[in-house]
């Protein structure tokens, strides 16, 4: 029996691990294998690679990385043919339990537990959804409260209806999508109700998915009651003031069967703070330098699980990136350092990377604190202009890419991006 326990946990050295076989993973491990570092293996913890792409059967995928639309699985699909092509060693149904500082990753597989020595790894675990508890609504706890991605689940996985009376609290882009395919699907959506004064997904979506089918958008709303035994009868649903607070006697009771949920996405770092990794409190992602290398030497991430993306476009191009910079530590062995560090300053929520060399040309990407039209995004250092970009709107739910050059940088002094209008 030891002997077997020794042979299961038998070390195994590869170049890479990539810990997650969704949009990220898939690209960094094929991006990798063109870049020579062939020796490489995914772990994806469900029965399919793809991540959540797999429900999402809508189209709108593909548009910046392929240059034409495709859905959800239709877009993971080429990753995943394209893996398979190069010979590119992926492993489903293997949960990753640890993660070390010095890249031993243990996995708990089909054949057992397993255990691999990277020279580097890549965490590209995803993100998950807000639930009920993460938000404190008051009321009874019957079934028939989920969130926008299971209910996504139960209809284009597993072909099962959720609901028939609907009310969704939150305006991500999950939940505008769930809007429209359960109203495709015969239910009835009462409202989407959203607590910021502003709609936090991608206006496509609201026009797409709420406009064009005739359901309500309410801002400055929130649902401040849950009402049911066995099974969801309703909820209560009131204004917020400027500081999201409910307005006493705007109360107004709607009666479903369902409360849809899609209040923010978080990413997965459980498995990254248990290696170490520093993360950032207004992302919830690693903080990252512009090689997209973290606090950890050799362990890097892209992604979900870096910052939540509006467009998985972004995140496939971001982990092509991060690819071409782990491929040469795995080579080189070290990279060059980045002690200059990029702070969010006024009216942007955040940066990525937050820290760079000021030797090389650089791509911040960013989100600003809330919506703002003929403004700008401006980067400072030294109390001097490093680069300005003119923004006819910009919005918190679109992602905000900024190119700063090497030639405009100090050696010395900190960045700091801020929002002007």
């Amino acid at each position: 029996m030891e002997a077997n326990i020794v042979q299961e946990l038998a070390l195994e050295h590869v170049d890479v691990v990539v810990v997650g076989g969704g949009p990220a993973g898939l690209a960094a491990a094929v991006e990798l294998h063109k870049r020579g570092i062939t020796h490489v293996v995914v772990l994806e913890r469900e029965k399919q690679l793809g991540g959540i792409l797999r429900q999402c059967i809508h189209d709108g995928f593909g548009l910046t990385r392929f240059q034409t639309t495709l859905s959800g699985p239709e877009y993971a699909q080429r990753f995943i043919r394209e893996a398979e092509e190069l010979g590119i060693r992926c492993i489903t149904n293997a949960s990753v339990v640890e993660i070390t500082p010095d890249k031993v990753v243990t996995a708990a597989t089909r054949a057992g537990l397993r255990r691999w020595k990277a020279k580097a790894v890549v965490l590209s675990m995803g993100c998950r959804e807000r639930t009920r508890g993460a938000l404190g609504i008051p009321g009874e706890r019957p079934a028939g409260v989920f969130t926008a991605g299971v209910a996504q689940a139960y209809i284009n996985l597993y072909n099962r209806m959720p609901a028939k009376e609907v009310v969704i609290l939150g305006s991500g882009d999950i939940g505008m999508i769930m809007a429209r395919r359960l109203t495709l699907e015969g239910a009835r959506v009462h409202g989407v109700f959203e607590v910021q004064p502003y709609p936090s997904g991608l206006p496509r979506n609201i026009q797409q998915c709420l406009e064009d089918y005739d359901i309500p958008l309410y801002l400055s709303h929130t649902v401040t009651d849950i009402h049911g035994g066995s099974r969801l009868t309703g909820v209560t649903v009131s204004q917020v003031d400027e500081k999201g607070t409910p307005i006493p006697g705007t109360e107004r009771e709607y009666p479903c069967d369902t409360l849809i949920l899609s209040v923010g996405l978080l990413p997965e770092n459980e498995l990254s703070q248990e290696a170490g990794v520093e993360l950032d409190g207004r992302t919830r992602g690693a903080v990252v330098d512009e090689h997209y290398q973290t606090s950890v030497e050799g362990i890097f991430a892209a992604g979900n699980v870096l910052h939540v993306h509006d467009l998985v476009d972004f995140v496939s191009l971001e982990a092509e990136r991060l690819a071409d910079w782990t491929a040469r530590y795995v080579r080189e062995g070290t990279l060059p350092p980045c002690p200059l560090d990029v702070q969010a300053g006024n009216g942007v929520g955040h940066t990525i990377p937050q820290k760079i060399s000021g030797t090389e040309d650089v791509r911040l990407s960013l989100r600003v604190r809330a919506p703002f039209r003929d403004g700008s995004i401006v980067v400072r250092q030294n109390g001097r202009e490093v680069v300005r970009k003119p923004m006819k709107k910009a919005l918190p739910a679109e992602m905000i890419w900024l190119e700063i050059p090497a030639d405009r940088l100090d050696r010395q002094g900190d960045l700091e991006v801020c929002a002007e209008w």
